[in-house]
């Protein structure tokens, strides 16, 4: 039994059935490290030494939680709320007035989390900011917050495996491409969109999917939740507006100076501070609040740093690919189909499509050469190999973020909500399209 096969079964298993995804996580890194030829003693020494590379993404989230809840006591995400909300509500309010306010509201998610790609490269963190005061929104129109949780997850993952910009940059130039010229492949950066099209337009296909036939019927959310929450403004203050457009001007202008969303973070939440959005007494029960909101997320991730860590240990992604190629023989679709599969179960075990390239392109390369596949397909079978698991995962920041966003009232579970539901609209679609897009091109 491969041990980083049977891990992640493990820990999907644990998690569908409803148990905390850090116990999945720790509970299946350990089945793994045993299966795995590790001792007890060290598998548990390997996972500990893990959890610290999540440590500061853990501290980020936390101190981003703490300056999205100060962002919402300005004001300035209410004016966009209250303005949806008066045109979603009352007698003058058509069935095609409402559909048009559904279809300006997931235009407006969708653009936020592809400009978060590359436009402005700040990958998740605008999540917490503008989506809970539009929860009260999406109650009013009744609105399936699977749909949005299927639209941002498209956004984060699709726009980097297509677009050469920002994390896009990274992913397909400087490690798509990077990997596949060191091991022989004759590719250049123009082809990479093309190799790339066809299956992210089977993500396209799946998110209309999920937006207009799974999740297009109403679904209740109990408004009293996420006023607790989330309360309405009664009014909105000016100057706490003005406030509000610097705090983020230099969260954001810092955050990309230094790349650090801590840094970004805290200087915000003191230009709040020091502007009068939050009083000086109250900054103690305002962290205290973004730390809860966005406590589960970064327990998640430091866990999933520590499963990860594990997997590499056990040695067992060589032994997973190697056996793949015996049962491959001469059947081309096959290899490129098992290559697909096999991406999945890296990416979902590791916990990262970026470091999954490095370490399936020194095998997958030689072997798609071998079958005669041409760079276009080789780019197409390795590029959606390495994304295959990002959506869909219960431990990636893809699929972490939208829940931190639409759970801060309780009403959103992170499995059945967000995993599951991308997980069928995102991953099957790229297993499917592109198996095709490596057999054509």
């Amino acid at each position: 039994m491969n041990p980083i096969a049977v891990a992640v079964i493990v820990m999907l298993a644990l998690s569908l059935m409803r148990i905390n995804v850090v116990i999945a996580l720790t509970i299946s890194a350990i089945i793994g490290g045993l299966i795995g030829g590790l001792s007890l003693v060290d598998t548990i020494s390997i996972f500990n030494n893990g959890l610290g590379g999540g440590a500061s993404i853990a501290l980020s989230y936390a101190m981003l939680g703490a300056f999205a809840v100060a962002i919402s006591k300005s004001g300035i995400t209410d004016l966009l709320a209250n303005k949806i909300i008066r045109k979603a509500k009352g007698e003058e309010a058509t069935s095609s007035e409402q559909l048009w306010v559904k279809i300006s509201l997931i235009s407006i998610i969708l653009l936020a989390a592809i400009s978060s790609q590359n436009v402005v490269p700040i990958h998740i963190a605008f999540i917490p900011i503008l989506i809970p005061p539009l929860l009260h929104v999406m109650a009013t129109l009744k609105m399936d917050r699977r749909a949005v949780a299927c639209v941002m997850t498209f956004g984060l993952t699709a726009t980097y495996m297509l677009l050469p910009i920002g994390f896009g940059g990274i992913f397909l130039q400087n490690i798509l491409l990077k990997y596949l010229i060191e091991n022989g492949v004759n590719a250049t950066a123009s082809q990479l969109p093309l190799g790339m099209a066809i299956p992210v337009f089977g993500m396209f296909l799946g998110l209309l999917t999920a937006i207009f036939f799974t999740y297009r019927k109403p679904r209740e959310y109990k408004e009293e939740m996420i006023l607790e929450i989330v309360p309405e403004a009664k009014s909105i203050d000016t100057k706490h507006i003005f406030v509000a457009i610097v705090g983020i001007v230099v969260a954001l202008s810092l955050q990309l100076y230094a790349n650090s969303i801590i840094l970004g973070s805290l200087a915000g939440f003191i230009v709040f501070t020091l502007g009068g959005v939050i009083k000086f007494n109250e900054t103690q029960d305002v962290f205290t609040k973004g730390v809860h909101m966005m406590a589960m997320i970064g327990f998640i991730m430091i866990a999933a740093s520590g499963f990860a860590e594990v997997m590499k240990a056990t040695n067992g992604i060589d032994s997973l690919v190697n056996s793949v190629v015996g049962i491959i023989g001469d059947s081309k679709g096959l290899a490129a189909l098992f290559m697909l599969i096999v991406g999945l179960l890296v990416t979902m075990g590791i916990g990262s499509s970026f470091s999954t390239i490095p370490i399936i392109a020194t095998i997958y390369v030689p072997l798609a050469l071998q079958f005669g596949f041409s760079s276009l397909a080789i780019i197409a079978l390795i590029g959606t190999a390495g994304a295959l698991g990002d959506a869909g995962s219960p431990a990636s920041d893809s699929t972490l973020g939208p829940t931190s966003g639409l759970n801060v009232d309780g009403q959103h579970d992170h499995i059945w909500d967000t995993v599951v539901p991308t997980f069928i609209h995102f991953n099957i679609p790229l297993i499917i399209f592109g198996w095709i897009a490596a057999m054509v091109l």
